[in-house]
């Protein structure tokens, strides 16, 4: 029994290694083919999203507490464990709803760009177009390469900017327009999802000094 499911959970991983790949790869074709794909929101945030937000949750977790951030000739500085537990929790239950919301936004916005509304069609644009950031984020592990967290989102906006036309069925003229209300809008809630989590008890103050 418990061996049956450790492999289920075994492939479960390497389905979800294998769609982030091929979204990184080869995104024409994969959003052509996730298009397709028959899925509810449900499928999409605990099947996808949710494992994938888990990589960068844990690595800011051993990046803050356990690595943490050397600052010039002062020494190293490390969050007490608690509270990059607290903020990392907080930051992965915020990152799973500022996707979700995103995509309630890409399907509201829809009809002002010539596309179709399709909640499940816009929440895949919100999920896949994350992936970039979800797997680049190991990288917390070594705060200091965090700056290239902020770079794998900038792929993600030109996978918004593929997935849109195919998911949206807006006018490819009005790709470039769509894509850049959703960008502005995607940066807003990042910024308030970075606000609430800095309000974290401890966190902002809960630098140790390690020399």
């Amino acid at each position: 029994m418990d061996k049956k499911e450790s492999v289920s959970g075994m492939d479960v991983v390497k389905k979800i290694a294998q769609r982030a790949k091929e979204v990184l790869l080869k995104p024409r074709d994969t959003f052509g083919v996730i298009k397709t794909e028959t899925v509810t929101s449900r499928d999409l945030i605990l099947n996808y999203l949710a494992p994938l937000a888990v990589i960068p949750a844990v690595a800011s977790i051993i990046g803050m507490s356990a690595v943490g951030i050397r600052i010039s000739i002062m020494g190293t500085f490390r969050i007490p464990l608690i509270n990059s537990f607290s903020s990392a929790v907080l930051q992965y239950i915020l990152t799973l709803i500022g996707i979700y919301i995103l995509g309630i936004i890409i399907n509201a916005l829809a009809p002002s760009f010539s596309g179709k509304k399709n909640e499940i069609q816009a929440l895949k644009v919100a999920v896949f177009s994350a992936t970039p950031s979800l797997v680049v984020g190991i990288l917390y592990i070594l705060p200091v390469l965090g700056i290239l967290v902020v770079i794998a989102g900038l792929y993600g906006f030109y996978l918004l900017y593929l997935a849109i036309p195919i998911m949206m069925e807006c006018p490819p003229e009005k790709a470039l327009g769509y894509t850049v209300v959703v960008i502005i809008i995607n940066i807003v809630i990042s910024l308030i999802i970075g606000a609430l989590v800095s309000f974290v008890p401890g966190v902002a103050m809960g630098f140790k000094f390690l020399g």
